[in-house]
Parts: C-alpha cells; sequence; structure tokens
C-alpha cells in the first residue's frame, strides 16, 4: 500500500467521523439530532421558554417548516403564549402546550381546543421525533396545526413523517423533565398550572 493511498484513506475515514458527528452529535447530549440543511451561513433564530421551572432554548428551523416557524415567531412576537400553560403532559413521551384556552382556568374542560383562528399545511420531514424535538400539534387531518406544540422528552418513532417538526430544544431538557413529571389528572393535564412566556431572539 503506497504512502499516498495510506493518507487518502484516513483523510477519508476523518471526514466521514467529522460529518457523522455534526448530524448525530445531538442524541448523545440528551438533545435531538441536529437539522443540517437549517445551518445555513446565518444564524436561524431561537425561542426562550421561560416557566417556574427555568428556561428552554429552542433553536427553530426555517428552512424545513417555513410556515410553522413564521406562525410561532409572529404569535410569540405578539404575546400571544404569554400567560398559557403546558396543559399535557406525559412522561417518558412529551409535554404540550400552546392552547389559549389555557389562560382561563375557568376553560379547563376547552385545553387542548384552542388556537389561533387559522391552521397551517403540513410540512412533514424525514427529521425523527428524538427527545428535544418541538413538533406541531394537531388533530387527526394533517393540515389542522396551529398554535399547539409538544416537546418530546423521549423517542417517539410513531409518529415520524406524521407530525410537522420545526425546532428543537438546545437548552433547558431537564426543565421538559421536570415538567413531565408534575403530577396530573386523567387527561394528562397537570394538578398545578405550569404557565408560559416565550421570547423570540433572532
Amino acid at each position: 500500500m503506497s504512502q499516498w493511498y495510506r493518507i487518502k484513506r484516513v483523510l477519508s475515514v476523518s471526514i466521514g467521523v467529522i460529518v457523522w458527528s455534526m448530524v448525530w452529535g445531538g442524541i448523545s447530549s440528551g438533545a435531538g439530532p441536529v437539522v443540517v440543511a437549517d445551518s445555513g451561513s446565518g444564524r436561524a433564530p431561537h425561542a426562550i421558554i421561560k416557566t417556574k421551572f427555568g428556561e428552554m432554548e429552542l433553536v427553530l428551523f426555517p428552512k424545513l417548516a417555513p410556515k410553522h416557524v413564521e406562525s410561532f415567531i409572529k404569535l410569540a412576537k405578539s404575546g400571544f403564549y404569554n400567560g398559557t400553560i403546558f396543559h399535557r403532559v406525559i412522561p417518558g413521551f412529551m409535554i404540550q402546550g400552546g392552547d389559549p384556552n389555557t389562560k382561563d382556568p375557568s376553560k379547563r374542560h376547552l385545553y387542548g381546543m384552542g388556537g389561533p383562528g387559522y391552521t397551517l399545511p403540513a410540512e412533514f420531514s424525514n427529521v425523527p421525533h428524538e427527545r428535544g424535538i418541538v413538533s406541531a400539534a394537531r388533530t387527526a387531518d394533517p393540515n389542522s396545526a396551529g398554535s399547539q406544540f409538544f416537546i418530546m422528552v423521549d423517542r417517539a418513532p410513531h409518529l415520524d413523517g406524521q407530525y410537522t417538526v420545526f425546532g428543537e430544544v438546545i437548552r433547558g431538557m431537564e426543565v421538559a423533565d421536570k415538567i413531565a413529571s408534575q403530577p396530573r389528572d386523567a387527561r394528562d393535564m397537570p394538578l398545578e398550572r405550569i404557565e408560559m412566556t416565550i421570547e423570540i431572539v433572532e
């Protein structure tokens, strides 16, 4: 084996390891997969979700799900999410929020049914629903997503290709775990209110 061939082989293997680490490195750190398609040359928009248990920082994926990200940013900037709660929490699965009905404690029977007054077309992708992924909640209609979203606290392969992934938690997954572990009723609603505010960082 020539020296030049050995050098080329080492370089090839090294590059392969680097690329694999870039794509899947997020999984080993407890977050979801890094979406390389949205890395680009510019900085992707971020969102900070603040709760009584701490903060979660999200990176949003405008190239992967442009309409969902545009809507999320618009609603967050308008204050739409402020005062809403995480109304559905399931340990080992996900936490869900974003329903404007949850601002009113007297409308508990309507939690999970509210939205912004419009729906979004599905923007499904091949990004798996790994821990840390942020995805759009919807009804049985694929094109019914609105303001509600969920954050994965564990892997859920049965959701892949069925729901629109539009972001990922890059800091504060321990907050999501804390929320998921709260006492809940038979409808998976937390017994205590877990309100949020959302700030966009561009």
